[in-house]
């Protein structure tokens, strides 16, 4: 495995230039993977510059870069203020996350990531959590497994999903991503049938890594630990992540509203900077994975 081939980083020249590095500043990449962006921050770092990057993945790990300026830390970014701290410090220039899967988890049969490789219905990035998709599906409620494809799948019919799903698992545990693709194969036409098991697919996968709570976590922690005037660079890949950073840097919380102080003050800690910015056909020609993706860059106040 090469990270050439684990990953192709997203949005690589437009995300570390609206770092605006300092030489010899520290900087955070919050998803390691193949340590593309982590790489192109390292370019930009003298000797007394200092990167520390974050995968729960193991397989990503194994990509580390032999580099004494970094350190690469085999841990959930949810716990990122804690681990920076215990390293003696205290403030950071600037923080990076690319939220997408990695394209070698989504190509490796043996995680449970796509619907396109029949395997064990699994989707942990921490191989050693206790939550995989098959316990999901053979276990959540109707009501629950509906309000799961409804908030993170954007469906109109969640109940019939789940009402298959549940009447299916009645006879035998659903193990695979082929006995769940063939479940559902009779309420969506064959002409939009991947485009349905992207979304059911995406769903799982947030409910097993509880990416949105972890999202918001990040979200505060980043705004806590960045040094004023540090900036926070955020790539997202479906509406649900990016409605959530969006409104994060308007408003400084996860509502559409502004909130203020007893003085009247906006309690915002986030500056948006620069309009969304999202990749150019010629990058999307030559990685298709990218045409989804969205950079949004704030300043902390």
């Amino acid at each position: 495995m090469t990270k050439t081939n684990y990953h192709t980083p997203v949005l690589l020249k437009e995300s570390i230039d609206a770092l605006i590095i300092d030489p010899n500043g520290v900087y955070v990449d919050v998803t390691f993977g193949g340590g593309g962006h982590s790489k192109e921050i390292l370019k930009r770092l003298t000797e007394k510059g200092k990167l520390i990057s974050f995968d729960q993945d193991p397989d990503a790990i194994k990509n580390k870069i032999n580099d004494r300026r970094l350190s690469v830390i085999n841990s959930n970014f949810q716990y990122m203020n804690n681990f920076v701290r215990n390293l003696g410090i205290t403030k950071v220039d600037g923080i990076i996350a690319d939220l997408g899967i990695s394209s070698y988890q989504i190509d490796n049969r043996e995680r449970g990531f796509s619907y396109r490789f029949d395997a064990k219905l699994d989707m942990r990035m921490d191989k050693q959590s206790d939550i995989d998709a098959c316990k999901i599906i053979n276990t959540y409620s109707i009501d629950k497994l509906a309000t799961l494809f409804s908030n993170y799948g954007d469906f109109n019919n969640s109940f019939q999903i789940s009402d298959l799903i549940c009447n299916a698992r009645d006879k035998k545990n659903i193990e695979t991503t082929f006995e769940l693709n063939k479940i559902l194969e009779p309420i969506f036409p064959k002409s939009i049938f991947n485009k349905v098991l992207s979304r059911v697919y995406q769903s799982l996968r947030i409910e097993v890594n509880n990416e949105i709570d972890i999202l918001k976590l990040f979200l505060i922690q980043s705004s806590e630990i960045l040094k004023k005037y540090g900036r926070l660079c955020v790539i997202t890949y479906h509406s649900i992540e990016d409605r959530i950073v969006k409104r994060y840097f308007n408003y400084g919380n996860f509502t559409n509203e502004s909130t203020k102080d007893f003085y009247g003050k906006s309690k915002k800690i986030l500056k948006k900077i620069n309009p969304l910015i999202t990749p150019c056909k010629n990058e999307i020609k030559q990685n298709i994975r990218a045409r989804s993706s969205k950079l949004r860059v704030a300043e902390k106040l």
